[in-house]
């Protein structure tokens, strides 16, 4: 398969390597294009985003390495703007939504920190109810878009993320299904594009992609896109489990996916 990755993250924000070295170990992999992601500013939140200060220099690296390495791999300026993020305001090719956090009642709730902090948020902020939780973590989602203007929709269920074993709530429970149902079938209608993400494996979390086959099946029942990615964070990461994505995808009904060229993005078959 061809080899393409959207959703880095460098030494800019939470990543381990520079933008130069996470450049070179995806044109030592083959891959075919690239695209730098950086953690928008969370002003409430500065130690995993890229710093107020620190967007000239991102920008810049990421820019130089475009030109160095036009002859061997694609490259692509991006951001990953959260829900609760300062826009950034900067030309660039894409911008991917997400959110990393929830704030109710006036507390802010960590998704994807610790279990014990998503145990935390279950118990004080949500009256010990974890599908009130998820059901108030997906209406965040739902307004991912139109607060974000993004491409594509990063890891639409990362609120399972310490829950592969069912532990704090169950995924097939109508109260967690019907309403992240309910805001895909939404979104879908107003052509949304969702990441299959394969980061939460290579850093040992889970043991299959998000989003659940589950969720999956139903973004292609509602017509919906998808883009493929590894969410990396270090060179070792930098093309991780993409061929298990391609398999998610092909099980759930999908035959092509988004990618990202130099015109724009286009639908190909999965696999090119």
């Amino acid at each position: 398969m061809i080899l393409r990755n959207y959703h880095v993250h460098t030494n800019c924000c939470d990543g381990s390597n520079t933008v130069e070295q996470m450049a070179q170990a995806a044109i030592g992999q083959g891959m075919k294009s690239l695209g730098f992601s950086g953690h928008a500013t969370i002003p409430f939140d500065l130690r995993y985003c890229t710093q107020p200060d620190g967007w000239t220099s991102y920008i810049q690296q990421v820019q130089e390495c475009q030109k160095k390495y036009a002859d061997k791999i694609e490259i692509f300026l991006g951001v990953e703007d959260d829900y609760y993020a300062v826009r950034p305001d900067f030309p660039r090719d894409y911008t991917i939504g997400a959110t990393h956090y929830m704030e109710y009642n006036g507390e802010i709730y960590f998704v994807d920190e610790t279990k014990e902090n998503l145990q935390k948020a279950i118990r004080e902020g949500f009256g010990n109810d974890p599908y009130k939780m998820t059901s108030y973590y997906f209406s965040i989602v739902a307004d991912i878009p139109a607060k974000t203007h993004c491409d594509f929709i990063a890891h639409f269920d990362l609120v399972t993320k310490f829950n592969e074993d069912g532990s704090m709530f169950d995924q097939e429970d109508p109260r967690y299904l019907q309403p992240a149902l309910e805001v895909l079938e939404a979104l879908c209608q107003k052509d949304a594009v969702f990441e299959i993400n394969t980061g939460a494996i290579s850093r040992g979390y889970r043991t299959k992609p998000y989003p659940s086959q589950t969720l999956l099946r139903a973004i292609y029942d509602f017509g919906g896109a998808i883009v493929l990615n590894c969410d990396s964070h270090c060179t070792e990461h930098i093309c991780s489990y993409l061929p298990e994505a391609v398999q998610l995808a092909e099980a759930c009904g999908f035959r092509t996916h988004r990618v990202l060229t130099s015109t724009g993005w286009q639908e190909v078959p999965l696999g090119e």
